[in-house]
């Protein structure tokens, strides 16, 4: 068994004679340091509260908060008015001497921040320096519940602190109103807005009650201001909320309505009933009732209330030109869910917003087969003017569109509802843990939907895609949206760690592996909070493989990748004697090496050599599995891998 093995080793060793010398050297204009990418200095240990193979630890704590919500809308005067009432419990170590709140449509006061920051001359999907609205919250007072007393309480931009008579220990929870009103902006950056339609407007309703903020163990209070391009982090607990408006409005809002027979009419709660035990769309208002004064109870206004339980965030959406329509959607094991859509008689047809609920439940079954079942009670697409937004049971996309685009954005905006609704991650400060890995589970869908119907061609990555990822005008993941040019948001925050955790799971580790530890993972942070940390550690355990030079070099920092072809020669000038190649790693990003190559008598063939060649060389040497002349050697034949020169690819026998 040794002589084939020592035989190996002679005709390495000869090849390796026969370098020039210039062959044996690395290339001086290489920038990969294998010691910096390879380093194992990259982990946090792991603690009590996170452990170090990705899980929550033995000591994980997490606070809760449930509340009561209560509004009114005046459609006359796109006001909204309500009452907060929060009930926090301290789950934490920690004795606790004030609370922070976030009153997010503070950001729409002229004085704020995040109008400070906004561009002057143009339009910024997060708003308008030439509006002149001026909105925010009125905060009315806050009171403790147990004894009526008013709180000491100041309001910092977004922020809003309250400050206890008594610290919150451990264990304890404290019950508290808050009283809030505000105007809602006809575009409030993307997230909430005014749709003007011929039948009457469309009010889409988020970051609308004062919310608390999370306080954790990696940060405390987490209290970063809301600025417009950087989302959000909640914390969980249950909802209770009644939305008073006009009679002539249908309401939608995140979670179950309780009380259907005093806000529809007969008909219409009978073909609720049966939406939630068919499979195809049911009808319950249609077009033609949107404008039939009987298809609404009579009455001035309606207070419509909803329930939904674990949650971290609601929304709602109110109009009196909704079309409404909806159907079953199937879950595992047996359980069931109802598929609503909302939207103005102009949206509908066949070829637009008619299929939204055929999207809906099609991107939920797909999601909640694929890595964790879909927990709500309701899932709600309604147009609006936002080009798509996300809340736990519903979503906001554009009145306008239609066929692959709609499908696109509603199974982008419910694909949410496994990152970050159900894993809940810091969208503050890791925008791309929910961006970045929906992006990743949306590449999945077009070939799940409906056998395949919006399925796209794989497509190879170009030189325009490869530079706009990671071109010199590129941002690193990490940063956070506000911390970003407007412009690279799209490409730092969603393409590049989507099309990275493609490459993980379709090139490094392989569909099952990566499945299944990409499973375990939402599994274990479930209503929790995980940080990237305990991703990476989570993906590594369970995937068995040391990624740390994945991770620091596609998401912690901002590597390039560039392979290339030095030389490719025969032992002894005699391909029957062997063909070597050697590559050259030459920018600070390592991969695996894909070859394909082609010999003189027609022989195909693709090797691929693991990452771990990279481990302490600039260089490396191969053998090709061929003993005859070979015409053509070529690295990522399928383009798979970002490589920023793909010039030196390509070898051609001359």
């Amino acid at each position: 068994m040794l002589k084939p093995l020592l035989l190996g080793m002679i005709v390495m060793a000869t090849a390796l004679q026969s370098f020039a010398q210039e062959d044996q050297e690395d290339r001086t204009d290489s920038r990969y340091v294998p010691r910096k990418l390879f380093s194992p200095m990259f982990y946090p240990w792991g603690t009590t509260t996170r452990s170090a193979d990705g899980n929550p630890g033995s000591a994980y704590w997490q606070n809760k908060v449930d509340y009561v919500l209560t509004a009114t809308l005046n459609d006359a005067t796109n006001t909204i008015t309500g009452k907060s009432v929060i009930t926090y419990t301290n789950n934490s170590p920690n004795t606790l001497s004030f609370l922070w709140l976030l009153l997010e449509q503070n950001l729409f006061n002229a004085a704020s921040r995040g109008q400070a920051r906004m561009p002057v001359g143009r339009r910024s999907r997060y708003g308008d320096a030439r509006s002149d609205f001026n909105g925010g919250n009125t905060i009315s007072g806050v009171t403790f519940s147990a004894d009526g007393a008013k709180a000491d309480y100041i309001i910092t931009d977004t922020r809003m602190q309250v400050r206890l008579p008594k610290p919150l220990a451990h264990g304890e929870t404290i019950r508290f109103e808050v009283g809030f009103a505000f105007t809602l902006p006809q575009f409030g950056a993307d997230r909430c807005g005014i749709l003007n339609t011929p039948k009457g407007d469309i009010f889409a309703v988020a970051q609308w009650y004062p919310r608390m903020c999370v306080y954790d163990d990696v940060l405390g209070w987490n209290t970063d201001p809301y600025l417009g391009p950087s989302e959000f982090y909640c914390e969980y607990g249950d909802f209770d909320i009644s939305i008073t408006a006009p009679a002539s409005h249908i309401v939608v809002c995140s979670g179950e309505l309780q009380n259907p027979a005093e806000v529809l009419t007969p008909v219409q709660v009978q073909r609720l009933a049966q939406a939630r035990t068919s499979n195809n769309t049911v009808m319950i208002r249609t077009e033609k009732e949107v404008t039939d004064p009987a298809s609404r109870p009579t009455a001035p206004t309606l207070t419509w209330k909803f329930k939904m339980n674990n949650s971290r965030d609601a929304a709602w959406a109110s109009s009196k030109s909704f079309v409404w329509d909806a159907a079953k959607i199937n879950l595992p094991d047996g359980k069931t869910a109802l598929a609503m859509s909302v939207y103005p008689p102009e949206s509908g047809g066949k070829k637009a917003w008619g299929r939204s609920t055929e999207y809906t439940r099609g991107s939920i079954e797909n999601y909640s087969k694929r890595w964790f079942p879909y927990p709500y009670p309701v899932a709600v697409n309604v147009a609006t003017n936002i080009g798509g937004m996300e809340y736990p049971g519903i979503v906001f996309c554009g009145n306008t569109a239609e066929g692959s685009d709609l499908f696109g954005v509603t199974d982008h905006e419910f694909g949410h509802t496994w990152f970050p609704m159900i894993v809940g991650s810091n969208e503050r400060r890791y925008g791309w843990m929910d961006e970045g890995f929906n992006t990743f589970i949306n590449s999945l869908a077009d070939d799940d939907f409906n056998k395949g119907e919006y399925r796209e061609e794989p497509r190879a990555m170009d030189d325009f895609g490869i530079q706009s990822l990671f071109g010199e005008q590129t941002e690193g993941i990490m940063l956070g949206a506000d911390a970003m040019k407007e412009r690279n948001i799209g490409n730092a925050l969603y393409r590049k760690p989507g099309y990275g955790l493609e490459l993980l799971r379709n090139v490094i580790l392989g569909p099952d592996r990566f499945d299944y530890a990409f499973r375990q993972y939402i599994k274990a942070w479930a209503y929790k909070h995980p940080t990237p940390w305990d991703f990476f550690h989570a993906m590594d355990n369970a995937s068995g493989e040391n990624l740390t030079w994945f991770w620091r070099s596609w998401f912690t920092e901002n590597y390039r990748l560039d392979q290339s072809i030095r030389k490719v020669f025969y032992q002894n000038n005699k391909p029957s004697e062997g063909v070597f190649v050697i590559v050259d790693n030459l920018d600070e990003m390592a991969m695996p090496v894909i070859v394909a190559y082609e010999t003189a008598g027609g022989k195909k063939g693709i090797l691929t050599l693991p990452v771990e060649i990279w481990t302490n060389t600039k260089h490396w040497l191969f053998k090709l599995p061929v003993t005859e002349r070979v015409v053509r050697v070529e690295l990522d034949p399928q383009k798979v891998l970002p490589d920023m020169n793909r010039a030196d690819n390509v070898w051609i026998a001359q």
